[in-house]
């Protein structure tokens, strides 16, 4: 069993940036293929972020690519989203996602493990 605790969402306005951090708690957490997920009011969840086992690879939604970077500590057991020149539209309750194995995972049906989640509002 993995626990994921996100942290670090808040209230910003437009162009700030903001990390958001995910603690796991698997032993072995440097086998985990990790991701980013949103859900913004009244729409479905959303693939943000993905990110490789070994922090190689990494896969970016359109809508984020260029302002949002996804990585790991591995030593800290730690996944970040260093989110920057922030919207309103990236308003959202953001969720770190983690599956062992290699790849690099962009649905969200193929993540065995979930956090609660952390809420970013962005103010125009």
């Amino acid at each position: 069993q993995v626990q994921l605790v996100e942290s670090g969402g808040g209230l910003v306005q437009a162009g700030d940036s903001l990390r958001l951090s995910c603690a796991a708690s698997a032993r072995t957490f440097s086998r985990y293929a990790m991701g980013w997920f949103r859900q913004a009011p009244g729409k479905e969840r959303e693939f943000v972020a993905a990110l490789s086992w070994t922090g190689g690879s990494t896969e970016y939604a359109d809508s984020v690519k260029g302002r949002f970077t996804i990585s790991r500590d591995n030593a800290k057991n730690m996944v970040y989203l260093h989110m920057n020149s922030l919207k309103p539209e990236d308003t959202a309750v953001y969720y770190c996602a983690a599956k062992p194995g290699p790849g690099l995972i962009t649905a969200s049906r193929l993540y065995e493990y979930w956090g609660q989640g952390t809420k970013v509002t962005v103010s125009s």
